[in-house]
């Protein structure tokens, strides 16, 4: 998907606030059974169609609302997905700015985690 020059101006804005991690260090710390949130911010049709093994769906459009009550640590370790690592680092920076401390975008998003072969569950 091509995404417009004021989207793309927003989420570099954001990713010079928020840390990343790759989808390798993701699966490494998933595999070791770390204590984290693994969160799809994905729109419900696309969590529908497919969704990275072990997250949970909490959709960009609901989770500056709903977070505070799904998670209340808010030096809970949060790892966050969408397709690419756009949304996810838009929504990271969000919850940043809500005093969550230990917040990370999945660099590449679903669309690399599942090119490189990585576990999914398809619907």
């Amino acid at each position: 998907m091509k995404h417009s020059p004021g989207f793309l101006s927003v989420v570099e804005d954001a990713k010079t606030r928020i840390k990343e991690l790759s989808i390798e260090e993701v699966k490494a710390k998933l595999d070791r059974e770390e204590k984290l949130y693994f969160i799809d911010v994905r729109e419900d049709h696309e969590w529908q169609q497919g969704h990275i093994t072990k997250a949970e769906h909490l959709g960009r459009g609901i989770i500056e609302r709903d977070i505070e009550n799904k998670i209340t640590d808010k030096t809970a370790e949060i790892i966050l997905y969408c397709g690419g690592g756009f949304r996810s680092a838009l929504s990271a920076d969000n919850l940043q700015k809500m005093g969550y401390s230990n917040v990370y975008s999945m660099d590449g998003g679903y669309r690399s985690w599942k090119e490189a072969g990585f576990p999914i569950t398809e619907s």
